[in-house]
């Protein structure tokens, strides 16, 4: 555990996953700043705050509860580009499939949101259920937008712009015909797409929760503004749905016959997104680089 100053609203430990923080000035920093940042956004919005969930990597996330009696959740996030318009897409989908929006700081990146309960994840209910329900989420949040969002095609400018980098930096551990094949599909996909929607970049089975509202809500956008092929990606790559080639497979073939959009495209954004997603720190992460290997030729 991570520990902090006293804050009269939060115990004075954080969850594990945030230490990786305390690697960075920036982060300590940042670390150092969370009571009083809590302290404040539980007296600006009345709220009772309870212990931090443990499973947030980016940001700190807290049951609350406000002076009307009501469940909410408080949550400070990390400064960074993949969730600097995270607000601006819940408003935009206005529980539309994803939880609400209920107000938000942006001084100190707060965001007061609507609480899931009974809040388990999409990940535990199976492939079946996991799927299905994600082919009827899909179509809800791929709405029309633009400004602020980022474009999929400069989010793509920025992958390549990285990956020689972060390919030598993790020791060259795979051969470099496959990131060179990832870096110009994702470049030809990016120059050639279809209709612009807004997507969840990080659409998988542990960002989709069971709520009383609905069945199940979405949490945690990345947002991009892209073609919809490319929303398909995180789900595919998602294991807790199935392991293995076989599964994997079966899940790009159902998600786009069912969805009514291109296989092709589809498969090979899954590919890229694999490579593209496919580092952490100085090492790769197994398990991208053998979906991406499942999906070529797929």
């Amino acid at each position: 555990m991570v520990r902090i100053p006293h804050s009269s609203s939060m115990r004075n430990e954080l969850p594990a996953c945030l230490d990786w923080l305390n690697t960075s000035e920036s982060g300590r920093q940042w670390l150092a700043g969370l009571p009083r940042t809590v302290d404040r956004c539980a007296e600006r919005w009345g709220l009772k705050v309870g212990s931090p969930f443990e499973d947030s990597y980016v940001s700190l996330v807290l049951p609350a509860t406000d002076d009307a009696g009501s469940d909410v959740v408080l949550k400070i996030q990390l400064p960074h580009r993949e969730s600097a318009t995270e607000a601006d897409a819940l408003a935009a989908w206005d529980g539309n499939g994803a939880i609400r929006l209920l107000d938000q700081d942006p001084t100190c990146g707060a965001l007061l949101l609507e609480r899931c309960l009974p809040g388990h994840h999409l990940s535990t209910a199976g492939a079946e259920t996991g799927l299905a329900a994600m082919i009827r989420l899909l179509p809800r949040l791929w709405v029309p937008a633009a400004a602020p969002f980022t474009s999929l095609q400069d989010e793509v400018a920025e992958w390549v712009r990285a990956l020689p980098g972060e390919f030598q930096q993790a020791g060259e551990p795979f051969e470099r015909a496959l990131l060179d094949g990832a870096i110009e599909t994702l470049t030809d996909l990016a120059s050639s797409q279809g209709d612009q929607v807004l997507l969840h970049q990080d659409l998988h089975g542990d960002n989709v929760l069971a709520a009383s509202r609905e069945p199940w809500l979405a949490i945690d956008p990345k947002p991009l503004i892209g073609e919809r092929e490319f929303g398909l990606s995180p789900i595919i790559r998602s294991d807790e749905f199935g392991e293995g080639k076989e599964a994997l497979l079966i899940r790009l073939d159902r998600l786009t016959s069912e969805l009514g959009v291109d296989r092709e495209r589809a498969r090979l954004w899954a590919f890229g997104h694999s490579i593209a997603w496919g580092f952490e720190g100085k090492k790769v992460l197994p398990s991208h680089l053998e979906m991406a290997r499942w999906l070529i030729g797929a």
